[in-house]
Formats: C-alpha cells, sequence, structure tokens
C-alpha cells in the first residue's frame, strides 16, 4: 500500500516539530516496511493545527492536527488501516471551519504542494496572470491593476495603479522593482507565510510589475529573522530562472527580468520605504525627505515600484482572472481581500483571508474563537505596533480602510493581536513609546526626542505626579510627533497611546489613587 502524506515545511511548523516529525515518520516506514512518501508542502495558515499532516484518500486531504514525533508509530497505524480513529483526526482538511469559511485569492494555492515545485505551481493556476501580461502593453497592465481597486496592503494603502502609473510615465533609462519584505510589524506573518509557501506567486508578482513599468531589476528585500524564506526564495529564484520566468528572455518575448534577494538591516525603520531604499543601496537606514517621491527617484536615483509582499502577490490574480473579478470582492474602496493575522492572547492562531467589509468582532470569534487563557477579551490591537487599541465598543467597525480611519485605527498589514482582561493598558501605551525610541531611525527630531520624552511622562502620570497636567502634556507631545514627524514611525506612535489613555483612562492611575 502506498501512503502519500503532506506535512509543512514553513517556520511555524518546524518550530513545532514538523521536521521531527518528519524525520520520524520515515524512519519507521523504512523499518516496517511501508511505501511511504512524505511531501513537505507549504503550510495553510491554521498555526493553531500545526503540525497538520494531510493524507491523500479517496479524493480528499484527510488532516491529522497537533501531530508530534511521539505520535508518528500511531498515526502510521492508523494511516493503512482506519485513519479517522486516530486521535488526532480533525477531517478533511477544506471542511475544517477555520479554512473553509475563508476567501482565499492570494493564499489560494498555500498548503496544496511542494512550494519549490514549477510544475505543481503552473498546475494551481500559477503563470497564468504573467502569460497574459506577456500579451499586454505596459499601459494595458497598469490600467487592469487600476481598475481593480488594488491598494498597496501596508500602512498608506496607496492605490498600486496609480503608483505603477506614475514610473510608468517617469523618465529613466533604468527602472526598479523592490519587494518590501522587512514583516516586522507585531503579530504579522502573512509576508513569511506567502514567501515559504508560494514563492513563485510573488516573483510572478514583481515580473509583472516590472512589464508594467519597463523595469528589468527587481529586489526582495528579505527581514533577516527570515532565513527559511531566504532559502526558498532563492531556490524558487533560480528554478523560475532555468524555466524561462526570469531572465534575459521571459518566456521568448524578448523582455528580460531579474530578481535578487537582498537581505534586511534588522531595524523595523526600514520597512518605511524610503529608509529601505536607503539600506538597499548600502547606507544607514534612514528616512528620506518627500518629495521625490520614489516612484521618481528611488533606487540609485531611478524611478522605482515599492510594494510589499501581499500587493505584489495579489497582482496575480488581477491579471489572471481580470480586475472585474477582483473588484467583487470587499467594500467601497477596499477592494479584494486583506489576509488578516490573529496572533496574541487567542485560542486559535493564524491567517484568516477575508474580503474587506467583516466586522472586527466576527473575524476575531468566528475563526480566532476565545482568548488562549480562557479570560474575557479586553482590547484589540489591529495594524501592528503603531495600530490603535481598540475596546469592545469598536468592534463592530468594519474591516475596511474608511472605516477604521473614522475610528482613529488602522488596518495596515493586517495584524490583529488580542488582549485579554489581564493586560495593563499604561504597559502598553509605555511600550508603545518605547519601541518608537528604541526604532526611530533618529533623524528627525519630534519622532527621536518626543519618544523619550513620552514615556518619561507617561511614568509620570502613572506615578501619580501631577496627572493632569501630564495628560494635557503627553496629548500636546502626540500632536507634535503626528503632525511633524518625517515618517510614519513618529507619526503614528501617537495612535496606540491615545486609544489607550482615551479607552482605559483606570489603567494610568496610581496605586494611591485608585
Amino acid at each position: 500500500m502506498t501512503l502519500r502524506i503532506y506535512l509543512p515545511r514553513d517556520t511555524t511548523a518546524n518550530a513545532l516539530g514538523a521536521d521531527r516529525l518528519a524525520h520520524s515518520l520515515e524512519a519507521l516506514a523504512g523499518q516496517k516496511g511501508m511505501d511511504l512518501t512524505v511531501i513537505r508542502n507549504g503550510s495553510r495558515g491554521a498555526f493553531w493545527l500545526e503540525p497538520l499532516v494531510e493524507m491523500d484518500h479517496k479524493g480528499q486531504r484527510l488532516g491529522f492536527g497537533n501531530v508530534t514525533a511521539a505520535d508518528a508509530e500511531t498515526l502510521l497505524a492508523a494511516l493503512a488501516d482506519n485513519p479517522t480513529a486516530h486521535p488526532s483526526y480533525v477531517g478533511p482538511v477544506s471542511e475544517i471551519p477555520f479554512l473553509k469559511n475563508q476567501q482565499r485569492l492570494t493564499f489560494e494555492r498555500a498548503g496544496e504542494g511542494d512550494p519549490l515545485c514549477i510544475e505543481t505551481y503552473q498546475q494551481l493556476g500559477g503563470f497564468v496572470g504573467l502569460r497574459n501580461a506577456l500579451a499586454m502593453t505596459a499601459q494595458q497592465i497598469v490600467d487592469e491593476v487600476k481598475e481593480s481597486g488594488l491598494r498597496g496592503r501596508g500602512g498608506a494603502a496607496f492605490p498600486a495603479g496609480i503608483k505603477w502609473q506614475t514610473v510608468l510615465d517617469a523618465v529613466g533609462n533604468r527602472k526598479y522593482i523592490v519587494c518590501n519584505a522587512d514583516e516586522g510589524d507585531s503579530g504579522t506573518f502573512a509576508d513569511r507565510l506567502l514567501m515559504e509557501a508560494d514563492p513563485f506567486q510573488l516573483i510572478e508578482g514583481m515580473t509583472i510589475a516590472a512589464l508594467a513599468v519597463g523595469a528589468t531589476q527587481g529586489y526582495i528585500y528579505l527581514r533577516s529573522e527570515y532565513p527559511l524564506a531566504h532559502q526558498i526564495l532563492n531556490e524558487a529564484i533560480e528554478r523560475a530562472e532555468q524555466a524561462g520566468y526570469l531572465g534575459d528572455d521571459l518566456l521568448g518575448s524578448g523582455q528580460a527580468f531579474h530578481l535578487e534577494v537582498r537581505l534586511g538591516a534588522g531595524a523595523y525603520i526600514c520597512g518605511e520605504e524610503t529608509s529601505l531604499l536607503n539600506s538597499l543601496e548600502g547606507k544607514r537606514g534612514i528616512v528620506r525627505a518627500k518629495p521625490p517621491l520614489p516612484a521618481i527617484e528611488g533606487l540609485f536615483g531611478k524611478p522605482t515600484v515599492v510594494n510589499n509582499v501581499l500587493t505584489l502577490a495579489a497582482v496575480t490574480t488581477v491579471l489572471a482572472k481580470g480586475s472585474d473579478f477582483y473588484q467583487d470582492f470587499g467594500v467601497g474602496r477596499s477592494r479584494g481581500t486583506l489576509a488578516f493575522q490573529l496572533a496574541g492572547n487567542i485560542e486559535r492562531g493564524g491567517l484568516v483571508e477575508l474580503a474587506f467589509g467583516t466586522t472586527l468582532r466576527d473575524l476575531v470569534s468566528e475563526f480566532g474563537g476565545d482568548s488562549a487563557s480562557g479570560r474575557p477579551l479586553r482590547a484589540i490591537q489591529v495594524g501592528g505596533p503603531l495600530g490603535a487599541y481598540l475596546p469592545e465598543s469598536s468592534w463592530d467597525t468594519p474591516l475596511d480602510y474608511e472605516a477604521f480611519a473614522e475610528i482613529g485605527g488602522m488596518i495596515g498589514h493586517g495584524g490583529v493581536v488580542v488582549f485579554d482582561e489581564s493586560i495593563n493598558m499604561s504597559d502598553q501605551a509605555r511600550f508603545a513609546m518605547d519601541f518608537c525610541a528604541e526604532e526611530s531611525c533618529g533623524k528627525c527630531t519630534p519622532c527621536r526626542v518626543g519618544a523619550v520624552r513620552g514615556v518619561e511622562v507617561i511614568d509620570r502620570i502613572r506615578e501619580g505626579n501631577e496627572p493632569e497636567k501630564n495628560r494635557e502634556l503627553l496629548l500636546d507631545l502626540c500632536d507634535t510627533m503626528e503632525s511633524a514627524s518625517l515618517c510614519a514611525m513618529g507619526g503614528m506612535t501617537p495612535f496606540p497611546v491615545r486609544s489607550a489613555l482615551h479607552y482605559f483612562p483606570e489603567d494610568f492611575q496610581s496605586e494611591g489613587s485608585q
């Protein structure tokens, strides 16, 4: 009997013992004379079930969750006899509610097979968008992206097509495509998951962007803390070159595009596009003044598209299925889907891809369940360390850019970090200022000095030292940082501070005044 199973090779699964499990299964199968094939696939993002073993069975993929190396012998026996009898059995993977109830476009291939198998990528619809783009003019590609409504999947949510149009229209003897893969927001992992589970999609998206603006060179600026993604991307690029999807002659079209991975400098500020460009050029990662915009004078002073991983990956869907198809997902000016990442004190952590428009409450309750601690939830931070802390009264807000802006929040990269009732929000406000002080590039005074003063003022409030006077001073400081900082690092640090102070004022009282 031939058994074929799938076991993720991504960072999360490996951290939970997937490599050890794979070795144990293969060793035991050899000892027992079993014909076992272990395919190291990409994770589906249901991290609360990892390591998630899948088995081909009568046209379905049956799942077994939280399997460890200690379960290897009982799992092999069950796979050969009665899979449903094993205690780790979770049923057909396609029917697991966490996965079944998502609307996956960007992550529809994640977990389906070996992420480095170019044939598997093609069989699952890969490179259709690129082939379509090769039959279009640059302007037609840009128009398709504009009409899709795709916006950058980062903090600014700037329309991708407009940025591309600017680069296309810019005069330059050389243009660049830069992928911002320096994923540094707390509670975010979608970029890493996509690069480890479906790397050819990013390569395809960057190549489409190159065709759209006339670029011949691209760089993936990768977070240095992602060694497995680094390894996978480099191998995927090599295979794409061998297959003609990268290089001097893309699929015989006569058009060229070359791609390299460059490791980041280990600084949060390098997630800001101009600081990233400085780092990519070998300089210190500090923010540049704008104008000029990177679309006009970017990498090495040339017109440059800077988009993050999820933006470039989404482009493949737009070009493969059309702008009208993509527009059918989402609400208002927030079109398509976003990969929300559930983290923090949550029962079911992982990646959830949904169309814009569902509420924060529905996202967390339907997919995340209760808190991991069993205590009631108190606050949710959306959008990374610069996002506001939202109380329960805000959880029915639809997840779209404009709706969140109206309540002083942001969606950003889609990170959702959950806190239970044990959290002290003055600690979180202090952390926000301290984080900014630690990660500031130091170029502008409001950020460099303001964050340090912010920590000091919050400490005085918590100590009961003229609390009302210092609250007023803290709000004035937040105004200055928002209005005068050179980039979002200082300009948005006040968001979590203001929200904690406004919604959870009781946490800022000193013990003596409570």
